[in-house]
């Protein structure tokens, strides 16, 4: 359930094709900076200024004047960089994304109308179409004894090979206020986090995580 065309709508990114070539979305984490790279050759000085080297931001976004955003970067139109955002590089931000007050980014794919818009930290990611994270939440993506991240679902233990891995979290996904993704979270398509929570492992589509053994599928009517 957690393949990448199960969790994501591809149409709502310039990440389509890049993201296509993968069945699971995290195994494209290695990747995204050289394909950032490749991007930038394509894109067009009419529409996309170039303020620093390596960055590429649409003339039709909002970028505050105190955010600091560092090169390989792609942000598009219609997105919205508040005050104190920090984007550290490999990052891209789609059309109509909020990136907000001390929100940092690292080597993340933000899907169209994805909001991190309130002290966010979101490090080797990848955040779904219309996904939105509540002020304070973020996704850890390294473990406290720096061994490879295991994706845990169930009884499966699923070796990716990555030392950082945050979260891929689909699209329609509402995580509350507060809440710690843990390294190699997935969570699926139109599910919702309660506020405070510590998520870690593979959250069913469609569902309510309340605590670790309390999750419910959404009556869907």
């Amino acid at each position: 359930m957690f393949k990448t065309k199960e969790m994501f709508d591809l149409s709502h990114t310039a990440a389509s094709e890049f993201l296509a070539g993968f069945e699971y979305p995290y195994e494209a984490l290695p990747h995204i900076k050289q394909y950032i790279k490749d991007l930038i050759c394509t894109l067009s000085e009419d529409e996309f200024y170039s303020p620093a080297d390596g960055v590429w931001i649409s003339k039709k976004a909002k970028v505050a004047p105190t955010a600091c955003i560092v090169g390989p970067t792609v942000i598009y139109a219609g997105a919205e960089i508040r005050h104190c955002a920090y984007i550290r590089g490999s990052v891209i931000v789609g059309k109509d994304c909020v990136v907000g007050n001390s929100t940092e980014l690292k080597n993340c794919i933000l899907f169209d109308k994805t909001a991190v818009p309130h002290f966010n930290y979101i490090g080797d990611s990848i955040l779904g179409y219309c996904s939105h994270l509540g002020a304070g939440a973020v996704s850890s993506n390294v473990k406290s004894d720096k061994t490879n991240v295991v994706i845990k679902d169930g009884d499966e233990r699923i070796e990716t090979g990555l030392r950082k891995f945050g979260a891929m979290v689909g699209d329609f996904v509402e995580v509350g206020c507060n809440s710690v993704l843990n390294p190699g979270t997935v969570i699926g398509r139109n599910s919702t986090v309660y506020p405070g929570s510590r998520v870690r492992g593979v959250i069913p589509e469609n569902s309510i995580y309340k605590s670790g053994n309390n999750v419910v599928i959404k009556k869907i009517n």
